[in-house]
């Protein structure tokens, strides 16, 4: 069973950055093989979409409320991938949860949660005004 941990998270004033890490262990099979996404939850609503990596890494998505703040990046030797966060919102407060799609054929990016095989216990994220 694959095993995500995110760290990185906590509490922040609006404008200032975060940077969310997700390592990846139990591996049935090698890193480079999952696609790779953050989601996010906030009180009472559902889980969204933030950011997705392809398995290679060559392709990124972006959800259109974090375009040009967040980053999403992987690093395969080290099974870990990041989510910087730059200016950021109340908005943004939620749970963030790290997610792998084994997708082992594919080079496109996923974002949609039901792709994902894997996920993450989340951790809390909170902007203040």
């Amino acid at each position: 069973q694959v095993q995500l941990v995110e760290s990185g998270g906590g509490l922040v004033q609006a404008g200032g950055s975060l940077r969310l890490s997700c390592a990846a262990s139990r591996l049935t099979f090698s890193f480079s093989m999952y696609a790779m996404g953050w989601f996010r939850q906030a009180p009472g609503k559902e889980r969204e979409f933030v950011a997705a990596v392809s398995r290679t890494g060559s392709s990124t998505d972006y959800a259109d409320s974090v375009k040009g703040r967040f980053t999403i990046s992987r690093d395969n030797a080290k099974n870990t991938v990041d989510l910087q966060m730059n200016t950021l919102k109340p908005a943004d407060t939620a749970v963030y949860y790290c997610a792998a799609d084994f997708f082992p054929s594919g080079t496109a990016t996923r974002s949609r949660p039901h792709d994902y095989d894997y996920w993450g216990q989340g951790t809390q994220v909170t902007v203040s005004s």
